[in-house]
């Protein structure tokens, strides 16, 4: 009596039989090799899918569920948190696992382009959420070869036109910080910017002069300033600005994690905010809310923006023609009370002054 037995699992012979290719070839692809013309590699992905074929760490790693991996360049900013919070929520309405990375951490990684994305597949991910990271295009291939879903949110370097993204209306956020100082009298406003290749921080520098030249005002170079979004870039570019012969009486920030530098340094050299400066922020994060006077920021839907993110990833999962690759949110002035008029003439800050506050101090 014949028992039956189990089919067999294929093979990497079974797969280049089904592709019309050969062996090697099959492992090539497997592989993440460039040497392998784009309709032949098509050819095999297919018939990877329909044979079934798991590589080695596939087999030993089957995830029970679908699961995306969210890449931040740091989680020590209160908008990483909240990208991240919108991550999780969305992705726990879809019953999707969230596998979190910081690429600041991963500096000494030995893993290349493709490894990185063959290990992707071979753990099981679904796909890649990118948030405020820099990516190159071998990154980028790497990844499409493979078929693997990517969402780049705020990237620093503009992604190319076949990449899905998700913003903010950036543009319209610093025109529209710009244009209420300008509102409340005042002209000499500074800005001091994100890393000056970061598209988001550029798109907020381009919303702030539009503001000014609308209203006749010349965009002095000394009050334009760039540096990572971090705490430290609104201190050392405040007291750059306090040195100038002529100070703004305003500044609008890139980021909350900049305003905060800034009023931390305001405190050191004993400049009251918004009696002597104002100061706006960007993002609306609760830091904002909480600072010390309470911050008028450009509130970004930061929790939205994550949620995107998400379906961004589903809806090319389940195979959907999407027609628009970028998804841009609605920014909003929050208004709170580091804002003010400017002094009158007669009494406005100088660096000379900061300087006699510090040695009283």
């Amino acid at each position: 009596m014949t028992i039956g037995t189990k089919p067999s699992k294929p093979t990497l012979a079974a797969v280049a039989q089904e592709a019309c290719v050969s062996t090697p070839t099959v492992s090539k692809v497997i592989n993440g090799r460039e040497d392998v013309a784009d309709e032949t590699r098509a050819r095999v992905l297919a018939a990877l899918q329909r044979t079934g074929y798991k590589t080695p760490s596939q087999r030993r790693s089957v995830p029970s569920r679908r699961a995306v991996e969210a890449v931040f360049d740091s989680l020590n900013s209160a908008y990483a948190v909240e990208v991240l919070n919108g991550v999780l929520e969305q992705a726990a309405i879809a019953d999707m696992e969230v596998v979190l990375s910081v690429t600041s951490r991963q500096s000494g990684s030995p893993l290349g382009p493709e490894e990185r994305a063959q290990r992707l597949i071979d753990e099981g991910r679904s796909g890649m959420i990118v948030v405020t990271s820099a990516f190159n295009s071998g990154q980028l291939n790497a990844f499409q070869r493979r078929r693997i879903p990517i969402v780049v949110v705020d990237p620093l370097n503009p992604p190319p036109g076949d990449v899905f993204s998700v913003g903010a209306s950036n543009w319209a956020g610093g025109k529209a910080a710009a244009a209420h100082l300008l509102a409340l009298g005042h002209r000499r406003i500074a800005y001091i910017g994100g890393p000056e290749s970061a598209e988001c921080s550029q798109a907020r520098l381009h919303g702030y002069m539009a503001a000014l030249m609308a209203e006749g005002i010349s965009v002095q170079e000394e009050y334009v300033l760039a540096g990572p979004f971090r705490p430290s870039n609104g201190v050392q570019a405040m007291k750059s600005l306090l040195a100038l012969d002529d100070p703004p009486t305003a500044i609008f920030a890139a980021s909350d994690s900049i305003a905060l530098g800034v009023l931390a340094e305001a405190r050191r050299q004993n400049v009251r905010i918004p009696e002597e400066l104002s100061l706006v922020g960007f993002d609306g994060t609760h830091q904002a809310a909480e600072s010390v006077p309470p911050l008028t920021s450009v509130s970004q839907p930061l929790q939205d923006m994550g949620r995107s993110a998400v379906n961004f990833i589903l809806r090319q999962m389940n195979g959907e023609d999407i027609d628009s690759r970028r998804v841009e949110l609605a920014t909003h002035l929050v208004v709170r009370e580091s804002t003010a008029a400017p002094r009158p003439a007669a009494h406005r800050f100088t660096a000379k002054e900061a300087g006699a506050g510090n040695r009283g101090t």
